[in-house]
């Protein structure tokens, strides 16, 4: 009787050796005596094309009349509040205050209010107008289609 020994490395790369081998048959599988050719693929519409699709657009917040001069209006759920703080300029800022997290929830008096602690910032470049934050809100994209406010 003789005994055959396998090496290790031998035995971890059989898995490795077998699997690239079906790999290979694979791609070669023969279906009603002929070789299956690849589909070629649709062209792409040139831009601009009758039947091309538009790109999305972005989405709606609302409208600009919505949003009082001088004031603001928070997003809760896209976390943004856009404030015009003169008649047809639109600026938006991020909705999470940068002292502690908590969300803003009122544009009041020229100012965006967090009411966790009190801090306030200002709705032309919310900037800081009361602590305990000492950072300004991050500027949000926004986007004036026609009177819609887009989220960018």
């Amino acid at each position: 009787m003789t005994s055959r020994t396998t090496s290790r490395r031998a035995i971890l790369a059989a898995p490795a050796f077998f699997a690239g081998v079906a790999a290979a048959t694979s791609a070669c599988q023969v279906y009603g005596g002929e070789a299956a050719a690849p589909e070629p693929a649709a062209p792409e519409p040139a831009a601009g094309a009758a039947g091309a699709a538009a790109p999305a657009a972005a989405p709606a917040l609302g409208k600009l009349a919505d949003i009082p001069v001088g004031g603001g209006r928070v997003f809760a759920a896209q976390k943004v509040v856009v404030t015009q703080p003169q008649a047809g300029v639109v600026k938006a800022f991020s909705a999470v205050c940068t002292h502690q997290g908590c969300a803003v929830t009122e544009v009041a008096g020229g100012t965006i209010k967090c009411p966790c602690h009190g801090s306030a910032f200002r709705v032309a470049d919310g900037s800081v107008a009361a602590g305990p934050a000492t950072r300004p809100l991050p500027a949000a994209k926004v986007t004036l289609d026609g009177d819609t406010i887009r989220l960018n």
